[in-house]
């Protein structure tokens, strides 16, 4: 009897981390996680969620005394980096990108998807070098929003819809990556880039050698931690330590294990898969829904505040860029692309379906925000105005973008279930 309490609350604790796990339990959380930072920010208590976000901890001999929110958009923001890292190796090595020309669809898309929006973007804020900072703010699509509307409305929808919202969404997630790394990094520091080897490399090795059997996470978590505290000293973005060990993990031949995470046995076919498995919650969890809460908490100001936001070219040029130039970047390269011999959408996909997917990856968020806040850095005059207006930006646009894509998603939806039923 003394055992029952302890018998009761494992299977609960299954059942949480399981639904942690789940797409749309991810973008529930971080739409949470948004309203209420939003609502905190505006409330009359708001200097004390400022507060909180700016309070700093950590060794400053090490130049870790960081805020809260920057703790949450470096560090634990790099976990959910390493799973983007873990996802794309997948697809590149077993998923749509292994073969080039079932890839080249939803990879364009991306690109398209990345360009267009700041082409867009620019236009708007020509003439601005401070406001033009801020280009790559509506590149990125969020991917745990984007699946979570899809999952939610598309219960009849083609499975190849979501295959290639996937695709585009780590494609379009591997140049966001790239583009933080090349132009929104500190000045480069070449010692601490090169140390930072070290530990990806003995992360590596843990991985491999005899079969994985070293892959312990009291082993591999040290060592990860190092690798990011170097590559932040270097001055590229922390995150993309995330990344770097992520290409690190053997995949094996892409087959899933079948065992559970707290299996004892090594397995290296499926090492990648358990980590997926166990960092997942934490992820969807805590490490998104935690930088969205410390990153989204805008103070609007009131009606003025909200006013002097819609009248700044930057927040129209992300507002524009992330709706239309997303929609128009994703569905005219796809479009494009299909003239050409030997190019075609799956024969299960319709061009309306691939229009609400393309209004769906207007949905920039985590990535979005991450990049205004580098774009935007506090100077010598103090904080620019156009970081709280960029993510006010991005919270409507990625509203808008998301009831659009949803609305002509769910008639598709119909569509296709009254298809089934018909068959």
């Amino acid at each position: 009897m003394a055992h029952t309490p302890t018998l009761r609350r494992i299977p609960e604790r299954l059942r949480i981390t399981r639904l942690l796990r789940n797409e749309t339990t991810g973008g529930f959380l971080l739409l949470a996680a948004t309203v209420l930072a939003l609502i905190w920010a505006n409330s009359p208590w708001g200097p004390a969620y400022a507060a909180l976000r700016d309070t700093r901890i950590g060794p400053s001999a090490l130049h870790l005394d960081l805020s809260l929110g920057t703790w949450a958009a470096d560090g634990l923001l790099a976990v959910f980096f390493f799973l983007a890292g873990l996802e794309l190796k997948r697809e590149l090595l077993h998923g749509e990108l292994k073969d080039p020309r079932r890839a080249l669809l939803p990879v364009a898309a991306a690109v398209g998807g990345v360009v267009v929006p700041a082409v867009f973007y620019v236009a708007v804020n020509a003439g601005n070098p401070e406001a033009l900072a801020g280009w790559a703010i509506p590149t990125a699509t969020d991917i745990a929003f984007a699946l979570a509307v899809l999952g939610v409305v598309g219960s009849h929808l083609p499975g190849a819809l979501r295959t290639f919202l996937l695709t585009l969404a780590v494609v379009d997630d591997l140049i966001a990556i790239v583009i933080i790394a090349l132009f929104y990094g500190g000045a480069l520091q070449i010692v601490p880039l090169v140390s930072a080897a070290l530990p990806i490399i003995a992360f590596a090795v843990l991985c491999r050698i005899q079969g994985g059997r070293w892959a312990r996470w009291w082993l591999l978590l040290p060592l990860a931690v190092l690798a990011w505290v170097l590559v932040h000293s270097s001055g590229i973005h922390a995150t993309v330590a995330g990344v770097l060990l992520a290409f690190t993990v053997p995949m094996g031949r892409g087959r899933k294990s079948r065992r559970t995470t707290t299996s004892q046995e090594s397995d290296p076919l499926a090492l990648a898969d358990r980590m997926e498995h166990s960092l997942r919650p934490v992820s969807a969890g805590l490490a998104v829904p935690l930088f969205a809460f410390f990153a989204a908490g805008v103070s609007l100001g009131g009606f003025d505040g909200v006013h002097a936001a819609i009248q700044d070219p930057v927040a129209l040029g992300i507002v524009l860029a992330l709706v239309a130039g997303k929609f128009v970047g994703v569905l005219g390269t796809t479009f494009a692309l299909t003239r050409l011999p030997g190019l075609a959408l799956d024969p299960a996909v319709r061009w309306l379906d691939m229009a609400g997917l393309a209004l769906l990856t207007g949905v920039g968020f985590t990535v979005s925000l991450l990049v205004a806040e580098l774009s935007f850095t506090a100077g010598a005059d103090g904080p620019s105005p156009h970081a709280d207006h960029a993510k006010v930006a991005i919270l409507a646009a990625s509203v808008v973008a998301a009831v659009l894509g949803a609305v002509v998603l769910r008639l598709r939806n119909r569509h296709h279930r009254r298809r089934a039923e018909a068959a």
